[in-house]
């Protein structure tokens, strides 16, 4: 990773800011986070495909029966469409509507008074509730979820260093029940020191 970074540093200097990350990875905090994004990678980048089939599902239905509404100029001489063709309203969608709070009623023109209109209030509601409610809640859920599933593997690590021998593996409930006692047994007998 460093290897192929330095090298391609050498063709642009863009290449050597990635090493920038090397920071996350000193410190724990900031290694459990990048990890909680990683963790369920296959579900996250279906789940974004996903997302990308039901935008362009949609897109198909702007483009065939909304165009008219994505006229995003201000004078009436030159005609600014983002839906002129499929990619520029696919792109439009994508990085519009994804991103805005409230789906892609909110980025083009109010269907108020158009023979369309319900179609488009119903087009603009189920658009916000699948794509902005649903979907990148399941996005944010899987990356929530990891972080929390990391942390309890974390935790239960932690406890096990605590409640355990880690040579032997045997509990402090049971050197409890003899004289000298878990504290004895982990720093003298079996000290982890000593097997370095």
């Amino acid at each position: 990773w460093y290897t192929t970074m330095s090298i391609l540093g050498h063709y642009n200097n863009f290449f050597f800011a990635a090493h920038l990350l090397d920071i996350a990875m000193g410190f724990k905090t900031l290694r459990t986070i990048l990890s909680s994004v990683t963790h369920n990678g296959k579900q996250l980048v279906l789940t974004v495909g996903l997302l990308a089939v039901v935008v362009y599902l949609y897109t198909v239905v702007a483009f065939n029966f909304f165009r008219k509404f994505y006229n995003k100029s201000e004078d009436e001489d030159e005609p600014d469409m983002k839906c002129d063709d499929m990619m520029t309203c696919y792109l439009f969608h994508m990085y519009v509507g994804v991103r805005a709070g409230g789906g892609i009623g909110d980025e083009i023109e109010d269907p108020a008074g158009d023979p369309y209109e319900m179609y488009r209030i119903v087009f603009d509601i189920t658009f916000f509730f699948f794509v902005i409610v649903i979907l990148l809640a399941i996005i944010q859920g899987l990356i929530i979820d990891a972080f929390g599933e990391l942390r309890d593997q974390q935790e239960q690590v932690r406890e096990d260093m605590e409640t355990k021998c880690f040579i032997c593996g045997i509990g402090n409930d049971y050197f409890d029940t003899i004289p000298h006692g878990f504290e004895t047994h982990t720093l003298q007998e079996h000290n982890l020191a000593n097997y370095l």
